[in-house]
């Protein structure tokens, strides 16, 4: 072993010379990383590498009987192998920092977020985001999410901000019963799932609002009435009965959605009932699973009549 190491000292300590005009000539042949100045090439083979043969040297010392070949092979190629090695290492190491300084900034952004949306839900502001989910969400939230996304793809942001609408109060009323009950509590899980059904009808609502918009989404009611405003005698009867219809049409969806839209304006007052209730009194009543309808109907009166159940727990 001590021989090895005293041809090893030798090989690298006669090595430096080669590296020391490779690198005067181009230092980035002799320098793994930069900057590649010769002045870096001078202070690592003239002081450093000799420095560290030397110190193998005096190791090697303790025994051994004169150096090997194979030390002396191994000093000569050692630098000539650890050039692309150590390059190696460095771009492992940066794309490993990179990566977690990535990671780091992804956890700051996506509490940044959680923040600005929790304080805009306590504030009721629209936050859904059609281009990312919400960061603290459940299936309700979601598909609220996609809901919007579907009424914006189809031109309809009036009836998109709905979504927003029902998404700050179905937050909100969540947040009170969390607050208001202990986790273990099956009053907990009854009081969500009977939130989460008038929800999900909402949810409902919303993506038929979006699949009967889509029907008429390429119709220019504006066109429509222009054309139709016109004299009788500067357009074919074809032509205006067509028109006609394209109108009718586009006045049935109206109205169809108009009732949905009624429907979950009905769903956002429930919810600010059982907020008001919530807020009041704890509840404690069974559910079994119950239509959508139904469940609208229940969560009246489980806000009408909450104090009488936390009066009875």
């Amino acid at each position: 072993m001590f021989s090895f190491l005293q041809g090893l000292a030798y090989g690298l300590f006669f090595s430096c010379l080669p590296w020391v005009m490779i690198g005067l000539i181009n230092p980035r042949m002799a320098l793994p990383s930069a900057p590649f100045t010769r002045l870096r090439v001078l202070i690592r083979y003239w002081f450093i590498v000799p420095f560290i043969a030397m110190l193998i040297w005096l190791t090697s010392l303790w025994g051994g009987f004169g150096p090997t070949l194979g030390g002396w092979l191994t000093g000569l190629v050692a630098i000539a192998v650890t050039i692309p090695a150590e390059r190696a290492w460095r771009r492992w190491r940066l794309a490993r920092t990179e990566r977690q300084r990535a990671a780091h900034q992804a956890a700051l952004a996506a509490q940044a977020q959680a923040t600005l949306e929790r304080e805009a839900r306590e504030q009721g502001i629209a936050v859904l985001d059609p281009a990312r989910p919400p960061v603290e969400s459940d299936a309700v939230i979601l598909a609220l999410w996609e809901a919007k996304k579907r009424l914006l793809a189809v031109e309809r942001p009036d009836l998109a901000i709905q979504s927003d609408r029902l998404y700050t109060r179905y937050a909100h009323v969540d947040g009170m019963l969390r607050g208001k009950f202990d986790p273990r509590e099956l009053t907990l899980e009854r009081s969500q799932g009977l939130v989460g059904e008038v929800a999900r009808t909402a949810v409902d609502n919303l993506n038929t609002m979006a699949s009967i918009a889509r029907g008429v989404v390429g119709v220019d009611a504006d066109y429509v009435h222009r054309r139709l405003s016109q004299e009788p005698v500067q357009m074919p009867t074809e032509e205006r009965l067509a028109l006609t219809r394209r109108l009718t049409l586009v006045e049935e969806t109206e109205q169809r959605l108009r009732e949905l839209s009624a429907r979950n304006e009905a769903a956002i007052t429930a919810l600010d009932d059982a907020a008001v209730a919530v807020a009041a009194v704890e509840t404690d009543r069974p559910q079994a699973s119950v239509a959508a309808d139904q469940a609208l109907a229940d969560l009246r009166r489980f806000a009408e009549k909450a104090h009488h159940y936390g009066r009875d727990s």
